[in-house]
């Protein structure tokens, strides 16, 4: 594991193991217990569990009983292309394995189940479900160390695969930049998924630079050109198209969704998330 990683995994899990105190215990309140039933109050109830909705409508006090609280199966499913090799501040590969890291950490914090898994063009891999901080960063090292150029960003055949390779109802954190059309009608009829989108604000603001030498991460082709002013205006209106599409498909389906840039903290906008609970 080399020195800028083991030093990202130690602030991410001092960031997760110690200031997710208080009312924050963990980044995944899930569903805690599963709702039974309501019946009649009887003496020796806990109080707390009275439906005070319903008690004032039926003149009697009523309790809600609740199945054991269950496990929750946390998947980080890591889409990696070409793409992400960029960034101004940091590479969006980067800010992807920090995410990932937050998310099994979290995981084994709560004792739940993690699973980690790489998709491209097909599933690169998907570790086995675990409970332990070793699994986590052994998935980490992968995702950080995956080779990202010559890997085109068509995720649709790698997210069926995970489709069919993931059994369990799970709460999916689908992380990658969703530069390229992406369909999660299918992960979302069976699991709860979360897009977490990974960005450079220079992706979204260009600069005009000039005459320049591109070269396609995904393909390797070259290219000298001017990206001046016009090409900055219609590149822009390229990206807004993308996210408009994007947005409408992610609430038709009821994904939640979060923008992260390669500048911001993660950590800190994870827990936003969730602690608006939307």
């Amino acid at each position: 594991m080399n020195k800028r990683l083991k030093t990202l995994l130690i602030k991410t899990k001092r960031q997760v193991f110690s200031e997710m105190v208080g009312n924050n215990p963990s980044l995944f309140h899930g569903e805690g217990y599963d709702f039974s039933e309501l019946r009649e109050y009887r003496i020796g109830d806990d109080i707390r569990k009275i439906d005070w909705t319903i008690t004032a409508k039926l003149q009697k006090p009523y309790v809600k009983l609740f199945h054991e609280e269950r496990e929750l199966s946390i998947v980080a499913a890591c889409m990696m292309g070409g793409s992400l090799f960029f960034g101004t501040k940091r590479i969006k590969q980067e800010v992807v394995t920090e995410v990932a890291a937050i998310v099994g950490y979290s995981a084994v914090k709560n004792s739940d189940l993690f699973t980690g898994a790489v998709v491209s063009e097909k599933v690169e891999n998907i570790e086995r479900p675990t409970k332990r901080i070793f699994g986590v960063n052994r998935f980490i090292e992968k995702v950080d160390s995956f080779n990202l150029l010559g890997k085109q960003t068509d995720y649709q055949d790698g997210l069926r695969q995970l489709f069919s390779r993931i059994k369990r109802r799970s709460l999916i954190f689908l992380i990658g930049d969703f530069l390229a059309p992406v369909d999660i009608s299918l992960l979302s009829r069976k699991h709860e998924v979360i897009a977490v989108i990974v960005r450079d604000r220079f992706e979204e603001q260009p600069l005009p630079l000039g005459d320049v030498h591109l070269v396609d991460p995904e393909t390797g082709a070259t290219i000298n050109t001017n990206f001046g002013k016009g090409s900055v205006a219609k590149y822009k209106k390229l990206i807004i198209e993308n996210d408009q599409t994007l947005y409408r498909h992610l609430n038709k389906h009821r994904i939640r969704f979060i923008k992260i840039y390669t500048d911001e903290d993660p950590f800190g906008k994870l827990v936003k998330l969730f602690g608006k609970g939307v």
